[in-house]
């Protein structure tokens, strides 16, 4: 399975994502300096890991390729629920897994409800309980 694709760095925009030294990325800001009189326009992006809340940033020629995560969206159903894990059960495969439930949603978990969840480079990440 392909997990990431190219792009150039000119198409990046806020709130898109990116791979910056194989983190996937949310975009939180991008600037773009004009062409100079030897070289060609540059895109500077600053991005925040969607795992771990780290701060990367990355800078390149705007006709430049860069990496460009596949992202799935999809939803499960909370089958079983202990501590700070739970095990999901995907709502289109019927495939079961455990993942760890992070702080602030602890506490709206309860066996049966529906989660939604984004699945990047094979990992998974909870987005929120309906």
């Amino acid at each position: 399975m392909v997990d990431r694709i190219f792009s150039t760095m000119g198409a990046l925009k806020i709130g898109k994502y990116v791979i910056i030294e194989d983190h996937p990325c949310r975009i939180v800001s991008v600037d773009k300096s004009k062409p100079g009189k030897h070289g060609a326009a540059k895109v500077s992006a600053v991005a925040i890991s969607l795992f771990d809340d780290s701060k990367h940033s990355l800078m390149k020629s705007s006709d430049a390729d860069c990496e460009v995560p596949i992202i799935e969206r999809k939803r499960s159903q909370i089958v079983n629920a202990d501590g700070s894990t739970a095990t999901l059960m995907d709502k289109e495969s019927y495939e079961t897994f455990d993942v760890q439930i992070p702080e602030e949603m602890r506490s709206d978990v309860e066996v049966g409800k529906e989660i939604q969840y984004m699945e990047v480079m094979g990992k998974r990440l909870l987005l929120r309980i309906d």
